[in-house]
């Protein structure tokens, strides 16, 4: 039947004219299609075009190509079937050995702000896929290459005739194909996808769902060393959250710093933008304290000062670049990465003195955006055997003054404040969740108790163990109090105020007892669970 003949049309030429030409030097003919094959011509290689192929020119400016059966029976005529050969030469066909293409664009176009649906239309690629498929189904007989990384191993291979391995890399070639065109079918489907309503009671679920993914890296190991790992970020769209961040420094981060700087994220998002700065301080994904300050360097000390002890190995996260004198606060403590919308010259020279610190801030100097980790959409959790779904949390904001108060006593100015503060933080804290707050910091953290009230108590211990008084204080709770005793020891330390979602059966129980403290409530409605 002749030479062996590969067919070329690729978006990323990237070493096609070197692979090219290799093929060629091992006796190959070369079919190409439009920009494929002006960049094969001008590289001074011998090249058909796909339309002396097929009889037929391209068309509607290039929409049309290789959509033909002269193109198609070449690729998928399986040659061990000799009916499949014998209909190849009554119809003149000449079979095709090899298929490499990369496809249109897609995720690169959608990934630019203000791109219009037309421009994005035009970016997703049909004949592309048609083609690697085509030739992966019939892999046993045809090259299948969509990845420039792998041209040297198939030269490689041709070189080697290896009739034992070379089946074997041909599987692998086709199972990367069909990795490749899935990914990109979802991220097709994403961007489509993305006109459907975000808000939860309106947001509906389809029957099937797909998730484009690519790796970012693999990690060292797991939450355990026995456990393999690595982090993948959705590829479609713009990168958001920790895929957004860049490292400037440090060793690379771990599966469970990846969790932390997430929680961080989670925790700062909704002190963003606002006036007076904020960190938050975080210990395996839960903040272990949180301030804001007239200063960085102020919220940070009023946040560690929260829990100095868990705060040992912690993640940090602030709103506003960090200073020189910030950082030399940062130095004296073991920290374990650092995230903040930039860094002065003099603040990376001192922090650069640690090695291992990891330290991170978002691609181009932006701003830590809240709306860039907590957005409308979805977010996909794992569980064995399945991925849970949800859509992704809005960050809670101040209390509205206008929020429901369900007690004799409404929060004085300073209390209205403070619960203001201490809802913010509160949705980044693991559920069941407590929060204890004055002037603008949190003073104890209850987090991941089994029973309410054992959070209460937790907090109210963290703080007296820091030598911060309770007396005065707000308390900020996730979901309802079930019962009054979570009350009443917040009372028995001080605490003068409470928010909290209510919803409860027993929310005449728990606001009696607030009354019967002189103490003020209030009810958000919402509830903000963190699992």
């Amino acid at each position: 039947m002749g030479k062996p003949i590969a067919l070329a049309s690729v978006s990323d030429k990237t070493g096609i004219a070197e692979f090219c030409a290799g093929l060629i030097a091992r006796g190959w003919g070369i079919v190409s299609t439009g920009g494929t094959m002006k960049t094969l011509r001008e590289a001074g290689l011998e090249v058909r075009g796909v339309s002396e192929l097929t009889g037929h020119p391209e068309m509607l400016e290039g929409r049309v190509k290789t959509l033909h059966p002269t193109v198609h029976a070449g690729i998928l005529a399986r040659r061990p079937v000799a009916a499949d050969v014998a209909q190849l030469t009554a119809h003149g066909i000449a079979p095709i050995d090899l298929v490499v293409v990369n496809l249109y664009p897609f995720r690169e176009t959608i990934a630019r702000e203000g791109v219009q649906l037309g421009e994005a239309l035009e970016q997703i690629d049909i004949g592309g896929p048609t083609l690697l498929r085509a030739a992966a189904k019939n892999h046993p007989s045809v090259w299948p290459v969509c990845d420039p990384a792998d041209y040297e191993r198939v030269l490689a291979a041709l070189d080697a005739g290896d009739s034992v391995r070379e089946p074997d890399l041909r599987r692998e070639l086709a199972a990367a194909v069909f990795r490749h065109t899935a990914s990109y079918d979802a991220a097709i489907t994403d961007y489509l996808s993305r006109a459907e309503p975000a808000d939860g009671s309106a947001f509906t679920f389809p029957d099937e769902a797909v998730a484009s993914l690519v790796r970012v890296q693999t990690l060292r190991y797991g939450e355990n060393p026995d456990q393999g790992a690595a982090f993948f970020r959705n590829e479609s769209g713009p990168p958001r959250g920790i895929p957004a961040l860049r490292q400037l420094h440090g060793k690379a981060l771990s599966f469970n710093n990846i969790l932390d700087v997430d929680g961080a994220l989670t925790a700062i998002a909704p002190f963003v933008a606002r006036e007076r700065p904020a960190c938050a301080i975080l210990k395996h994904s839960t903040p272990c304290g949180l301030a804001i300050g007239t200063t960085s360097l102020e919220a940070y000390e009023r946040a560690l000062a929260c829990d100095p002890v868990s705060a040992f190995g912690s993640v940090l996260a602030f709103t506003e670049p960090v200073t020189r004198t910030l950082a030399e606060a940062l130095s004296r403590n073991f920290v374990e990465c650092v995230v903040a919308p930039g860094y002065s010259d003099g603040a990376l020279g001192v922090l650069r003195e640690k090695q291992s610190l990891r330290i991170l801030e978002p691609e181009g100097g932006a701003a830590l955006d809240a709306a860039g980790h907590l957005r409308d959409g979805v977010e996909i959790r794992g569980v064995r055997g399945g991925v849970l779904v949800q859509t992704a949390p809005r960050p809670a904001r101040d209390v509205d003054r206008e929020a429901r108060v369900p007690t004799e006593r409404a929060p004085t100015d300073a209390e209205w404040d403070d619960l203001a503060f201490a809802w913010s933080a509160i949705q980044s804290v693991k559920s069941n969740a407590i929060l204890l707050a004055r002037d603008g910091a949190s003073v104890g953290i209850g987090a991941g108790q089994m029973s309410r009230v054992d959070s209460v108590e937790l907090s109210i211990r963290k703080a007296r163990a820091q030598g911060l008084d309770v007396a005065g204080a707000v308390l900020s709770s996730d979901a309802f109090f079930p019962f009054r005793d979570g009350v009443d020891a917040a009372a028995a330390a001080g605490v003068t105020a409470i928010v909290q979602p209510g919803g409860s059966r027993r929310d005449e129980e728990v606001i009696a007892a607030a009354d019967e403290h002189d103490m003020a409530m209030v009810f958000t409605g919402r509830r903000l669970f963190r699992h």
